[in-house]
């Protein structure tokens, strides 16, 4: 495990130390599940554009014109 010095605002921690003792965690768990989902949220990020990139326009409407043309739209399926 590695060991991280962090320096923050004392009204940021006094926030955080709000928080964890609410949710009965450690500082040391929100700091670490903090960390946890950004890092998610970024690697999803990455991904979704790196997809992105391989997309196909033409292939996607070919696709899109299989469906049938339903009218009016199943009653599910409004707005």
């Amino acid at each position: 495990m590695t060991t991280i010095s962090l320096r923050i605002p004392d009204s940021l921690h006094k926030t955080v130390d709000e928080i964890v003792e609410r949710e009965g965690m450690t500082l040391d768990q929100f700091v670490m599940l903090a960390i946890a989902e950004k890092a998610s949220a970024i690697a999803t990020e990455n991904y979704l554009e790196e997809r992105a990139q391989r997309g196909n326009r033409d292939k996607f409407l070919a696709a899109l014109s299989k469906v049938p043309d339903v009218d009016p739209p199943d009653e599910r399926d409004r707005l």
